[in-house]
């Protein structure tokens, strides 16, 4: 992220949950509100450029970490979860789609992309709802904990967190770091993503790998090294989260997409960790 502007690659991944509504028909990841709080004047310049751009693989992957994260989210507040953390916003609009008064949503984010953000859902008519707390966090480098605490999120209670599309940009110490400050809470299930080493890449692959390192490395966001599940889930467990759902390329079309599993590996893995098994409804 360049110092004092919001995060270009958020508005990138919102462009492709937008793109997905009109060239899909948003079949795997409904969301009213992506057009509207991208806030441009060029939507058919951009889902034409879509249409014959070769990026459909990176759109699919997106809408399907939301869906799958929005699930794990409807089950827990469903058991009775009423705290959900939004790490890493940007222009998510889960807490816009689905108020809830007696579900409280923290959207924890760098602090221009969250006044950034702020000002997209003022311009577009959308209000805020009362249930919703900012946190503007760094996190490189500031304390989330004491972010989280200081709007008001009880670490004695429940939680349910997506963290989507954040982790692959920050390094190993950031990561280890944010997962411990759920880790230690009795009842917490963390939803992310993250990049996996490629395995047997075909050119088309690595290509697509290499462009994808170019680009947001040109807009300030460059990606962090891949990790291998193993060591992930190591540190999964060291942080406290004993139940861990881990999604590659086969899982995600088989069991997210509904599709058949194609040959070949992909980087982008789709995760679910809790820690510990909870009962059907909390008391």
């Amino acid at each position: 992220m360049l110092d004092g502007q919001p995060s270009a690659t958020a508005f990138g991944a919102a462009r492709h949950r937008a793109v997905h509504q009109d060239l899909d028909g948003g079949i795997v990841f409904s969301d009213p509100l992506a057009w509207p709080i991208l806030g441009v004047d060029d939507r058919a310049r951009i889902v034409q450029s879509a249409r014959s751009g070769s990026r459909h693989g990176l759109r699919w992957f997106i809408a399907a970490r939301h869906r799958f994260a929005e699930d794990r989210v409807c089950a827990a507040t469903t058991r009775g979860v009423r705290q959900v953390v939004v790490l890493g916003a940007g222009l998510d609009t889960f807490a816009y789609r689905r108020p809830d008064p007696a579900i409280t949503v923290f959207e924890v984010d760098h602090p221009a992309t969250g006044e950034w953000k702020h000002e997209r859902l003022r311009e577009a008519g959308i209000a805020i709802p009362a249930s919703v707390r900012a946190v503007g966090v760094d996190f490189e480098c500031d304390d989330l904990t004491a972010a989280l605490a200081a709007q008001g999120f009880d670490f004695a209670d429940a939680a349910v967190v997506m963290w989507l599309g954040v982790m692959p940009y920050l390094t190993a110490s950031a990561v280890a770091t944010t997962l411990g400050v759920f880790g230690t809470m009795v009842d917490c299930e963390i939803v992310f993503d993250y990049r996996a080493p490629l395995t047997d890449p075909d050119d088309a692959t690595r290509a697509a790998a290499a462009d994808l390192h170019a680009r947001t490395a040109r807009v300030g966001e460059p990606l962090s090294e891949p990790v291998s599940p193993a060591e992930l889930h190591g540190v999964l467990r060291t942080a406290g989260f004993t139940v861990i759902d881990d999604l590659d390329r086969p899982a995600i079309r088989r069991r997210i997409l509904g599709l058949e599993p194609l040959g070949g590996s992909g980087r982008g893995h789709i995760i679910s960790a809790r820690t510990g098994e909870v009962s059907a409804k909390r008391r």
